[in-house]
């Protein structure tokens, strides 16, 4: 039995895709303006939501719809751990704690988890793939802009079980394209991916104070060290 249902998520989601990518934090992330306080505070929040959700996908795992998207290789809550005891040291489990989005993410995983597991499919296609398919761009991307030493901070996009990314990629929308779901359920699971991209949106848009703050301090640093070197060199040439 096929579905289509790995088709209807691509098609259905390009254009939330879209605009997620076009989120002020993103924009940023993706032209090399990453700051480590911000970004912390992300990897923080990303460790609540996957810990969510791969818990559940583990207690579901058996479930006939849920068993397609079943692929603890693709599992980050280990990989979230290393990068928060890097930016936040061993005690980091005492440091974090989700946003009002982090947990309003996880609210709604644990919510669907118990009332329509088959949803988690949307949850898992909008994270996992994204996370396959640009890791290696966003990794090298905040090793440069937070001058980070190759294996500090960016475990988190390494996925050290799946040695051929594209055809993990095959593997998996081959997977979910044999989930029993009808067309109304198929069409649900679409909405509910449509819905996390949102959510993945309201926690970006949170951390935009942050690095608007962050970038304002760094410029006027700059400024300042500017004009006092300009003060030195006119008293140095009187």
């Amino acid at each position: 039995m096929s579905s289509n249902l790995a088709t209807k998520l691509r098609e259905g989601t390009q254009k939330a895709h879209t605009m997620a990518e076009n989120v002020g934090f993103v924009r940023c992330f993706l032209r090399g303006v990453v700051e480590k306080n911000s970004y912390r505070k992300l990897v923080a929040n990303f460790y609540f939501v996957y810990n969510a959700m791969e818990e559940e996908l583990e207690r579901h795992r058996n479930h006939p719809v849920v068993s397609k998207v079943y692929f603890p290789e693709l599992y980050r809550k280990a990989t979230l751990e290393t990068d928060l005891a890097y930016y936040y040291g061993p005690s980091w489990r005492e440091q974090i704690a989700p946003s009002k989005a982090g947990q309003g993410y996880v609210d709604r995983i644990r919510e669907i988890a118990n009332t329509q597991p088959e949803l988690l499919v949307g949850h898992s296609y909008t994270r996992y793939l994204g996370d396959l398919s640009g890791g290696q761009i966003l990794k090298g991307i905040a090793q440069r802009a937070m001058n980070l030493s190759e294996g500090e901070g960016t475990a988190f996009y390494e996925f050290d079980e799946i040695q051929d990314e594209k055809g993990f990629k095959q593997t998996y929308r081959a997977s979910i394209d044999e989930a029993p779901v009808d067309e109304a359920m198929a069409d649900r699971i679409v909405e509910e991916a449509n819905d996390a991209f949102g959510i993945n949106m309201q926690l970006f848009q949170e951390l935009e104070g942050n690095l608007v703050k962050a970038i304002g301090q760094m410029l006027f640093n700059t400024l300042t060290r500017n004009r006092r070197r300009g003060s030195t060199e006119l008293v140095t040439a009187d």
